[in-house]
């Protein structure tokens, strides 16, 4: 049996950032149930948090799984419940697109933080204006 450990950083948002997760209930419940159908699914979750209209996913992945095929299944089931159960009682879609990002063994604890301390973060800095640091200062094209 090999021995595996990659870990993921993953941020996902909602269609046209909007802010549908408004409030901290919301958020509570929609990360509640990503978190158990992952484990469901096979998909270790290590932390999960985010604010009104992001999420971010620390994922260790799994020798057979990709980062395409785990965001498919949280990204897709998860705004399935959230319509059935009318969570936010409008329309939801998560946008298409997504980051992810590999994180070095030494620095899983800071990212564990960073994603714990997402809504006392965003009280600083918004989600747009956080995106558009980080991608001038790494120099990405716009990705959604």
């Amino acid at each position: 049996m090999a021995y595996i450990k990659v870990w993921i950083h993953f941020v996902w948002t909602t269609k046209n950032h909007s802010p549908l997760l408004v409030n901290k209930e919301i958020r509570f419940n929609v990360f509640a149930h990503i978190l158990n159908n992952a484990r469901d699914k096979g998909i270790f979750i290590d932390q999960i948090n985010g604010y009104k209209e992001h999420v971010h996913c620390l994922v260790s992945l799994g020798f057979d799984q990709t980062m395409k095929d785990i965001m498919h299944l949280i990204k897709g089931e998860s705004s399935h419940w959230i319509n059935k159960n009318n969570i936010c009682n409008c329309s939801f879609n998560w946008q298409d697109e997504y980051y992810a990002v590999s994180v070095s063994e030494s620095i899983v604890d800071t990212v564990r933080k960073y994603i714990q301390n997402q809504e006392t973060h965003h009280h600083k800095k918004t989600w747009a204006e956080e995106y558009k640091e980080f991608m001038n200062k790494f120099g990405f094209e716009k990705l959604g």
